[in-house]
Formats: C-alpha cells, structure tokens, sequence
C-alpha cells in the first residue's frame, strides 16, 4: 500500500506568499483536520544548536502554528535536550537559546517547552514494540500531548546516515537517558584525566552506581542504568557517551524509539523541509554548505514515507558545490552514502515499516 505525501515546491506569488502556500499544502493533506478544539499538540522541531543557522526558521513555523489555533487547540513548540555537553544540555539553557534564535511566544503564539524538564527529569517510559527494548524514556510533555505534529528538517547525519521524521520522533523525543540508551544502551565512558574528584556524579548516581576511588570516579557497570543523570552533574567532561555503537543497531534502536514516540497519540502528522541541506546534523553547532539545492516541503501522516520522499527527492536533485560531498556525484547517486559510506540509513526504513510505522511506498502528489 502506498502511502500519500503532499509536495510544494518552493514556488510563490504576489497572490500566495509563503504563508498562505504552506496552509495550502497542509489543508490539501488533511493532516490538521482531526485536531479538535482545546487539545494540547506538540509541535516537535529542531531550535537548533548555538552556531547553526540550518533549522526551520520560526517565519516558517509562524503560519503553521497559526492553522492549528484555527481548530481551538493550543500547540506548544517541543524539543528535549541533549546527550552532549552543548548550548541545549539542560532546560535553562536550552531556552534561552530557543529564544535568541527567534522562537517567541509572543510573536509565534506558542510556547516554547523543554519536553523533558529542566534536567531530563520528566519522563514516561512507554513499551517498545521491538527486540531490543521493554521500554522507551520519551518525554513527558511529549507523552502527555492530545496531538503530536513533527517539524522535520532533512540533512545528514554522522550516525544515522540523514535525519528526518523517524530521527524527530527518536532522538528528538527520548529523555537523556532516552538517548543514550539507543546510542549504546550502557553507561558513560570515564575520561580519568579530566575527573578532578569532586563527587558530584558520585551524589548525582541514584543507583550507586559511582563510587571515588584514589580521589577519581569509578564505576559499577553492573548498577548502571544508563539515566545520563552523572553526565549532567560533571562540569568537566569526565563522563562521556561513546559514540561508536553498532551503525545497524543504533538505527533499529532509534527505529523503536521513534515508534515508542508516536504510540501515546491517536493523532499525528508530519512536514519535512528539504532546504539547505546540510552534510551535518543542526545539533553540530555550524551549518556547513547545502549538499543540494533547496527542494520544497512534504507533509504526510506517515514518518516512513516521508523520509523515503525526502530521501529520494534529496538524491534525484543535482549535488551542489562546494560542499562536503565528493566530486564526481551525478544526479541519482545516494548522497548521504557517499558522505557517510559506512552507515545504511534505509536500515531504518527498513525496519520501521517492519514494525507497521508506515510504508516505503509512496505517492507523491504535488501542490
């Protein structure tokens, strides 16, 4: 079965400016018209990292957020923060930096909400549908939402191979500890040369899982639930994630995440932006050149088949430089493998529509 996803090239008026033709779009798919008056919708997107100037520009979010007032509900704009000591690694900071990017309730009409509170502490654990998890920690804000609507922007990603709606739903809704269990599933590495021996993971450590030993930090893989919570204590980078998972493991562990995401809501959709497409993710802290030419915004109310859309219209367009892509690329050669040869991001899609998330079969009906 093929799954239906909306296209809009770009293309303006005098007469349909861009707020007026993403409305277009969104009403010709339908997928706002089950959100009801009052129900609380959250609005999942990328504020994007201090440095980075490739996420979705709150000018864009602006008529979307005003078609959903339209229906009497009340969206919040939603994001959870993040595994890395970065500008968005707790609550406060995460906010502020919402705010200097332009993301204003009193301009946009929706709040910003850090979906996991202050120090990743709101959490829900929701059942997974798959083999590697009996839970998954998604966001508490997120869980408890009537409506959950993604604001994707597509571009690369160093582990995911690119990232889009599945991605949103994953990372994007899991808790710290969300994120590291689909990026390892244990708990930090200890960097010993940088523990001053402080204690403060030590008293951070509800499962007793740290210790001080010769005035360092120790820990007892066996107590170690992987929460984050010490990561979020240490002030000078002692505790880290280990990035190097298994590349098919991680991708199915995120799949699950994006599913244990969407489970709590009856009512969900989904837009993506394929404009400047960056080689990196917008959590990087800079936007490098756009691997392609800007390309349009898709909408559906099925993550996997608008990832496959953006995936396909991403590799049917010209490659651009320069850029981080390698000379030579013609128009239909996979960009995000030649970027990242070692990942497989359709392993994703893969298992997602294994899990009945959606279809990689799609139309593609252009507005």
């Amino acid at each position: 079965m093929a799954s239906k996803v909306y296209f809009w090239n770009l293309r303006t008026s005098m007469k349909m400016p861009y707020d007026k033709r993403i409305k277009k779009l969104i009403k010709r798919a339908g997928v706002f018209a089950a959100i009801a008056s009052r129900e609380l919708v959250a609005v999942k997107m990328h504020f994007g990292e201090a440095g980075t100037t490739g996420f979705i520009a709150p000018v864009r979010v602006a008529p979307i957020l005003a078609l959903i007032k339209k229906t009497g509900a009340r969206p919040f704009l939603a994001d959870t923060n993040t595994l890395y000591q970065g500008q968005r690694y707790e609550g406060v900071s995460h906010a502020l930096v919402a705010a200097r990017h332009g993301f204003d309730p009193n301009i946009l009409g929706a709040p910003v909400v850090i979906a996991d509170g202050i120090n990743s502490g709101n959490a829900r654990e929701i059942p997974s549908p798959g083999r590697h998890f009996e839970t998954c920690s998604i966001a508490g804000d997120i869980a408890d939402a009537d409506v959950l609507v993604t604001l994707n922007h597509f571009k690369g990603h160093l582990l995911a191979g690119f990232g889009g709606a599945l991605k949103n739903l994953a990372m994007g809704c899991a808790t710290v500890k969300g994120k590291m269990q689909q990026h390892c599933g244990l708990g930090p590495n200890l960097v010993t040369k940088k523990c001053t021996g402080c204690g403060e993971c030590v008293a951070a450590c509800l499962h007793g899982a740290l210790s001080l030993k010769k005035k360092k930090a120790a820990i007892d893989r066996e107590r170690c639930v992987g929460c984050g919570a010490c990561m979020h204590a240490c002030a000078y980078g002692a505790l880290m994630i280990d990035w190097k998972a298994d590349t098919p493991l991680f991708l199915e562990r995120m799949t699950e995440y994006a599913a244990a995401a969407l489970a709590p809501h009856r009512k969900s959709a989904h837009m993506t932006f394929i404009t400047q497409v960056s080689p990196g993710c917008d959590c990087e802290g800079h936007s490098d050149a756009p691997i392609c030419p800007d390309i349009g915004v898709l909408v559906s109310d099925d993550p996997v088949a608008i990832d496959q859309a953006a995936l396909d219209l991403v590799n049917q367009a010209p490659p651009s430089y320069p850029s981080a892509l390698p000379k030579g690329l013609a128009v239909g050669d996979d960009k995000f493998r030649a970027l990242y040869p070692d990942v497989d991001g359709c392993h994703a899609l893969a298992y997602a529509e294994e899990l009945g998330l959606g279809h990689r079969d799609y139309e593609l009906v252009k507005s």
